[in-house]
């Protein structure tokens, strides 16, 4: 999926033509329904697991502290 705009500048990747966001759009759609199903089997609720990363993520890395700036790997 990335090769149809890892190349590309930001912003011709936001204006991509019909065909390209076709192309995208159902590359995207395939791993959303892989990743769907994947919970499913998992027994993973996919908002729960999300709501609860963000939550240790902003509690991780605090506003007042990390804004504009990239957290140090470790």
């Amino acid at each position: 999926m990335a090769e149809l705009v890892q190349w590309l500048p930001t912003e011709r990747a936001a204006t991509a033509d019909d065909g390209l966001r076709e192309r995208l759009g159902d590359e995207l759609a395939d791993v959303l329904l892989y990743l769907l199903r994947l919970a499913d089997v998992a027994g993973i609720d996919l908002g729960t697991a999300a709501l609860d990363k963000l939550a240790r993520n902003e509690a991780r890395f605090r506003v007042a502290t990390f804004r504009s700036v990239a957290p140090e790997r470790g």
